[in-house]
């Protein structure tokens, strides 16, 4: 099958653009031809045709109208038996919700009065051609979570709507990075010793829920335990919060890391207590390489966690809460709790992934059979 897949940018490390090229990979060794449609800036990915659109790269909203004009050119100019697009645009077989809905977000995010902001306004009305019109014929959430949300919305059918999980590379992210890189990455980190370590990834700190993190942290039972964060975001203000509540030297700043997997390796628990986020792909990665995740109900991740067995899952983003969270699975039997996680983890592969994306295809009026 010859498919368009609109989508920005991405490199083979790190969050959304791991599983956004895992899933593009699996659907070239399974012998479909991709072209994808991005903008300048994209690397070459093996065995696709990358269409880079020339697009204005500043303002914001310039950047979004000319984005989405273009591609809808650039799907019309060839014969495609299907356009998937991963960004919100004028056009697509079936769009992939992985950002959620934008409403959603400035809901959770308490940024209502964003609405009336020229760029969430775009946005938003894209949203609705998506959702609630015949923008697309198909979307895909990428939890359960995600799916109700649009449903609830923008009373979008449930038949419209398909929830496909993301993939996990289970070689990169596997239990045995503990053994690989784990003394070595602590040295480099200035751990040192084998104390309990918590580790945050992410990018959007306040999003992701930093701010709580950083307080039941300083909440919890053991105070020789160290918090590694790692990710892209303005660090200061976050450091101030750790000087004032005491724990500024037992917090390790470790920035952007294009090999997280040797982060995992020192992790005894990964904590991710997001105020809002569509999936997590942290949390596949982490129970893949056999850690135990601390996620909040507003993570469609947290579908993957069972309390108790491989994490815990606070309903509420509060330090008091994340701190029992902790100290329940700093209580639990770790060798328990890393084979529950990597249990969690190994059906969420990409081949499973490109499957549940055949049966999406399959719905669509016109295309080709894709076995």
């Amino acid at each position: 099958m010859r498919i368009a897949l609109i989508c920005r940018p991405f490199v083979f490390h790190g969050g959304v653009e791991t599983a956004t090229a895992g899933l593009i990979g699996e659907l070239v060794r399974q012998g479909h031809s991709i072209d994808l449609i991005t903008t300048r800036g994209q690397p070459e990915v093996p065995g696709v045709n990358v269409r880079a659109l020339d697009i204005p790269g500043h303002p914001s909203l310039v950047r979004l109208l000319a984005f989405g004009v273009a591609a809808r050119r650039a799907i019309r100019s060839r014969p495609y038996d299907l356009v998937q697009s991963h960004e919100r645009c004028l056009a697509q077989d079936i769009y992939r919700a992985g950002e959620g809905t934008h409403r959603g977000y400035l809901a959770a995010m308490g940024r209502r009065w964003a609405r009336a902001d020229p760029y969430h306004r775009t946005v938003m009305w894209l949203e609705r051609r998506i959702f609630s019109l015949d923008a697309a014929r198909q979307i895909v959430a990428i939890s359960r979570l995600g799916k109700a949300e649009i449903e609830r919305l923008f009373g979008t059918p449930r038949e419209r709507v398909t929830v496909v999980h993301n993939g996990v590379d289970l070689e990169r992210f596997h239990p045995d990075s503990r053994e690989k890189f784990g003394a070595q990455t602590r040295q480099e980190l200035g751990l040192g010793g084998e104390g309990w370590t918590v580790l945050f990834v992410g990018s959007g700190f306040e999003r992701k829920g930093l701010g709580p993190l950083l307080e039941g942290f300083a909440l919890a039972r053991d105070r020789q335990a160290r918090l590694i964060v790692a990710g892209k975001g303005r660090i200061e203000p976050y450091r101030l919060v750790a000087e004032r509540l005491g724990i500024a030297e037992r917090v390790v700043w470790a920035g952007p890391r294009p090999d997280v997997e040797r982060l995992y390796g020192v992790a005894d628990v990964v904590a991710l207590p997001a105020r809002y986020e569509p999936f997590g792909n942290v949390h596949l990665e982490a129970l893949a390489s056999g850690v135990p995740v601390l996620s909040s109900a507003a993570a469609g991740g947290a579908e993957l966690i069972t309390a108790g067995q491989n994490g815990r899952v606070v309903q509420e983003v509060t330090g008091a809460a994340i701190a029992r969270a902790l100290d329940q699975i700093r209580d639990a039997d770790p060798v328990r709790l890393r084979m529950a996680a990597r249990a969690a983890a190994t059906p969420f592969t990409y081949a499973a992934q490109v499957d549940a994306f055949g049966m999406v295809y399959r719905r669509i009026p016109g295309t080709i059979d894709v076995h």
